[in-house]
């Protein structure tokens, strides 16, 4: 497993265990929305957000997608764009839950997940390897990766609008895919790129 990808999985499994004992103020890393008297907000939260974890369904289904897709993306992109990569996707998915919060008028509640990475990593595997075969779990249905990874971005879409399964920042796995892409058009086109 090449490094970055094996650090990541390390990291977040030793901070979510941290956090399981309670010696990790995960409060205070959490994405809270900016604004009003007493907000939570700190810079630091737009990416450390990303290392903090629900329950173990959460972290389990994040570190699988990561561990799935992750390697191959690194391997492709070498581990110092990858990382780059990877955090653009966790900041961008951090911003756009945060606008999309506000525009709703959103509770003040915190966000935590490495989604809004994990999509982002999501799109690059649909974008590079789309005609690799995937198989959902739940039904174990085999597809072409890009129409997996299409697929669940239009979902995404339609619970975000619908405002369907509270509790899930949907726009910000959205965001991290819009993220993913703005990294992948600096790759290929350099900054400022052409559409």
């Amino acid at each position: 497993m090449p490094p970055v990808t094996q650090w990541l999985l390390v990291a977040n499994v030793a901070i979510y265990l941290l956090e399981g004992t309670g010696m990790l103020p995960a409060e205070a890393f959490a994405l809270w929305p900016p604004g009003g008297f007493e907000s939570r907000f700190e810079p630091w939260q737009l990416v450390t957000y990303s290392f903090l974890h629900a329950n173990t369904a959460h972290i389990f289904f994040n570190m699988l997608a990561l561990y799935m897709f992750g390697g191959e993306i690194e391997r492709l992109f070498g581990s110092r764009f990858y990382t780059q990569y990877y955090f653009a996707a966790v900041i961008s998915a951090a911003l756009c839950h945060l606008v999309v919060t506000a525009l709703l008028g959103a509770p003040q509640v915190p966000m935590v997940g490495a989604s809004g990475g994990i999509y982002g990593l999501l799109l690059a595997y649909g974008i590079y390897f789309p005609h690799r075969r995937v198989i959902l779990l739940f039904p174990p249905i085999p597809m072409p990766a890009r129409v997996f990874v299409f697929g669940f971005a239009a979902i995404e879409l339609l619970l975000g609008i619908t405002q369907t399964a509270a509790g899930v920042a949907h726009f910000a796995h959205l965001g991290g895919m819009l993220g993913g892409w703005l990294m992948i058009q600096y790759r290929r086109r350099g900054f400022p790129f052409r559409m």
